[in-house]
Order: C-alpha cells, then structure tokens, then sequence
C-alpha cells in the first residue's frame, strides 16, 4: 500500500525511500511488532476467557508439563498471522504475484491449524481432526502454490532444482517439481509443527529462518547482486524479504508473550502457517535444498519421530527416550530452558552454514 506513494516521489522528493526494498522491509518488522505488542494482550485474555482450561496437554508427555502447562491458552498464532498480514499489506507491492502466493499459503495454511487447535480446545482432547484430511488439504495448497510459482518463472528454469555450493547445476524435474514442493511447503509447515513442544523453541528458530530467507530473496531478487555473488536471479523475489521481516516483527512481538513461563502457545495456528511460509519462500527463491540446510533444527525434530515411530513397529524397541529430540532431552534430565536455548544455537549455526552456500560456489 505504502508502497504507491512513489508516484508521488516526484513532487516530494522524500517519498522515493519507498521504492527501497531495505526501508520497506524495516517498517515491516517495526509495524508487525508494535501490532502483536499492541493488540496480544487482549487476545491472550479473551483466548483465556473462552478457552478455560486451555490447550490440552499430552498424558504421554513429559509429566512436568502437565503440572506447568495446564491452563495456558493456545491459537496465540493468530497475533502473529495478524501480525505478519498487516504488516505485508501495508508495506508490500500489492502487484507482486510472489508476495500474494506465500501469504496466501500462510493464511490457508493457519486456517487449518485454526480449526485442528479449535477441535483439541472445544473436545478436550489432543488429536485435532483428521490427520488424512488435514494433510491432504495442505498438499493441494502446496501444489497450487508450486504450480502458480512455475507459472511465474520461465521453464526449464522454473521447474529446475538448484544445487548448493554449485553454481552452474540445475537439474529440470518437469512435473515433478510440484511433487517436490509438496515436500518442501508440506513438509515445512508439519516440521515446525513438530519443534513447536517448548516455551519460545519453536518461534526463535522461524526467525532466524526467516531473517535467513530474507536477506535470500533479497539477493536472489537484485539482478546485480545475484550476478556479483553468482546465485540464480528470480526476478520479483525480492519483495518476500518485507514478507520474511513481517515474519521476524511478529515472531518477536509474540516470544513477548511465549517466553517461559509462557502466558500462551502459538498452537498448530501459528507453526503449520510459519512452517508454510518459509517452505514456500524456499520454492519460490529457488533455494528449496538450503531450507533444508537454515531449518535443519526442524528436519532434526521430524526425523526423530519418524525413527521413533519406524524403530517401534520394526522392532518393539525406541531409539529416543521420547520424540520428538526435545522431550528426549528433556527426559534425559536437561532443564526446559536448557533444551530451548541449545536448540536456538543450533538453529543459529545452521543459518550461518545456509548463508555460506551464497558465496562458497
């Protein structure tokens, strides 16, 4: 919205800091802050107030958590998608295809999340709604997103995989690009989904992505600086970075609210559309393997239940005390806040080893 005010850059000098991504990016990250610490608490309190006991906790988890969880309300995903959307709208370019199609994955993706948090606070019970239907619903949201990013771009490089640390590889999967970000967008929104079990563990990590992939689509959109540091330009990808500080403001403004003791949770509203989000981010900046590299922290988390879950039907025995890797820690006898900040450094060091494959080509 803002953003218009450079056609009028010539009668006022000063309106033409709104063509900088830079400066746009920045009043992002200060409007979805100021938004979630202006607006959170009243929606923790009325969150509170029709949730009652709050968000159900797992008998088969920690037993700590029974005692010190009960009673917190969740869908706190909702200031953040808040957050994030006021903040896009106003700062963004309205005409960019790329800034539509990631908030509109983040946005379904939090509506499912949403309803699967309302069906576990009205029935009391921690299932949710049905995994199959659930799942299906966010494949056809990513493979629409996947298909419209395509249309976006110039075939074979739109349907291409790019390699990193290769500067020169592209393999061209075709129609087969959308299956991989299915994985990718997918896959993203059900890891976060799963690091989201600790106060404040699973929203630093998102921002430390985000802020990751922002200054990607940043670079990967500036012809000239994708040339100097020899990446793939994807013109127009640049605008994400405003959506990436959305991101980073909100996640702020909430961990006001998420840090231990948390006062609420951002429940499957808040850690599906994050997870959604960064995975389409990847898909359309071309950097779907690096995601995987900046996120490493969630595919740790992931496959820790899935080895979890393959060890105990194969063999009748567990290879982690309990999954996800958090809880085993946690009942290795590591403090929460232990758990919690070792996992922001890790996150922090597989950032800086997802920002190296910029340069070391």
């Amino acid at each position: 919205m803002l953003y218009e005010l450079v056609n009028f850059s010539d009668q006022f000098g000063g309106l033409n800091v709104f063509r900088y991504i830079t400066f746009r990016t920045g009043g992002a990250i200060i409007t979805a802050l100021l938004f979630v610490f202006l607006f959170g608490p009243a929606l923790i309190n009325a969150l509170r107030v029709r949730q009652g006991k709050g968000q159900p906790i797992r008998d088969d988890g920690p037993e700590s958590h029974i005692i010190k969880k009960q009673g917190t309300p969740t869908m706190g995903g909702l200031m953040i998608l808040a957050g994030i959307t006021v903040a896009t709208l106003l700062w963004a370019d309205w005409r960019n295809s790329y800034v539509w199609i990631v908030l509109g994955v983040t946005l379904i993706y939090g509506m499912i999340g949403f309803y699967d948090d309302f069906l576990k606070v009205s029935k009391r019970t921690t299932a949710g709604f049905s995994g199959k239907i659930k799942f299906l619903i966010e494949i056809i949201v990513a493979a629409t997103a996947t298909y419209l990013v395509i249309k976006l771009g110039k075939e074979p490089f739109s349907t291409s995989l790019t390699i990193p640390f290769l500067k020169n590889t592209l393999i061209d999967l075709g129609p087969f690009f959308i299956l991989l970000g299915v994985i990718v967008i997918a896959g993203s929104g059900n890891a976060v989904n799963l690091t989201d079990g600790l106060d404040g563990l699973a929203i630093v990590p998102v921002m430390i992505a985000a802020s990751t992939f922002g200054l990607i689509a940043y670079l990967s959109g500036n012809a000239i600086f994708a040339k100097y540091l020899q990446i793939h330009f994807v013109q127009g990808t640049g605008e994400l970075a405003i959506f990436c500080g959305a991101i980073l403001g909100s996640g702020l403004g909430f961990l006001w609210f998420n840090a231990p003791p948390a006062m609420i949770f951002m429940g499957d509203t808040g850690s599906l559309s994050l997870g959604g989000a960064l995975g389409s981010i990847a898909v359309a900046t071309k950097h779907e393997l690096v995601l995987a590299i900046v996120g490493g922290l969630f595919v740790l988390e992931t496959v820790s239940v899935i080895v979890q879950v393959a060890s105990f039907k194969l063999t009748g025995k567990r290879v982690f005390r309990m999954a996800p890797l958090h809880h085993h820690f946690e009942q290795k006898g590591w403090e929460e806040s232990t758990v919690v900040i070792r996992f922001w450094i890790i996150a922090v060091l597989l950032a800086l080893i997802g920002l190296a494959t910029l340069k070391l080509r």
